[in-house]
């Protein structure tokens, strides 16, 4: 138990801790689970409150909320939503762009910058539209930042053949998703180190969302499965109910 913990950048409760057990074919009760990581001194590391930056001042064109809150997706790149957030460095500010397909999660695209520019979040969005090849209709929701009301951004949206989707004002949690996945990441990575420079913290903030995130990380929304997984699993069924048709 204390193995896994450590391998999971000692981010895991009990919860998780139990599902990854299960996963190696140990079978034990979660009030098992945290007895024994209380025995051990098992405890998880998570500080700090979360801000939020976005500058939504602007007297630029917003579009409507087209997703309005329904982040329940029944397949992949049919919704995506993205968000930008800093990390602190002894260098000064780092900004992360990131892209999330709502289906299972998964960050399909980032970047990172010492500028909060339209630039960052067109590289994060070029990226994924690269990686996951999306067809025409997929929607894209986001804050009414400026960066995402760039006609630079904008532009990139109709090459595409991408549908603009921005939050009401004033809800909060419009984009919790998202706004969750920065959360864990600076929970269980980010407040936990003291970055010298941007590259550090990049090559830090890169592994924690290819590697443990993407890959490894357990989402109780996914059923207890990574991102990975997750697609990786609901790909297969469907490739074996095409077969049986």
């Amino acid at each position: 138990m204390c193995a896994i913990f450590k391998m999971r950048g000692q981010n895991y409760g009990s919860r998780r801790i139990q599902r990854a057990l299960h996963a190696e074919n140990i079978m034990i009760g979660r009030y098992k689970v945290r007895k024994i990581m209380r025995q051990q001194g098992l405890k998880t590391t998570w500080t700090r409150a979360f801000t939020r930056t976005t500058d939504s001042k602007h007297k630029m064109k917003v579009a409507d909320n087209v997703l309005d809150q329904q982040f329940n997706i029944d397949a992949a790149n049919k919704v995506w939503v993205a968000d930008i957030t800093y990390i602190w460095t002894a260098s000064g500010w780092l900004y992360l762009a990131a892209v999330m397909d709502l289906y299972s999660r998964k960050i399909v695209g980032y970047s990172l910058s010492s500028r909060m520019t339209a630039d960052l979040v067109c590289t994060a969005l070029q990226i994924a539209i690269h990686t996951r090849q999306p067809p025409k209709g997929l929607m894209m929701h986001t804050d009414r930042g400026s960066q995402y009301c760039s006609q630079q951004y904008q532009d990139l949206l109709s090459l595409h053949g991408i549908i603009c989707s921005m939050r009401h004002k004033g809800l909060c949690y419009d984009n919790a998703v998202m706004e969750r996945f920065f959360l864990n990441l600076k929970m269980e990575r980010v407040w936990q180190n003291h970055y010298a420079n941007h590259e550090e913290a990049i090559k830090d903030v890169s592994h924690y969302i290819t590697v443990f995130y993407n890959q490894v990380r357990l989402h109780s929304t996914l059923g207890y499965l990574s991102p990975h997984n997750f697609e990786q699993k609901n790909t297969n069924l469907s490739i074996m109910v095409s077969d049986s048709t």
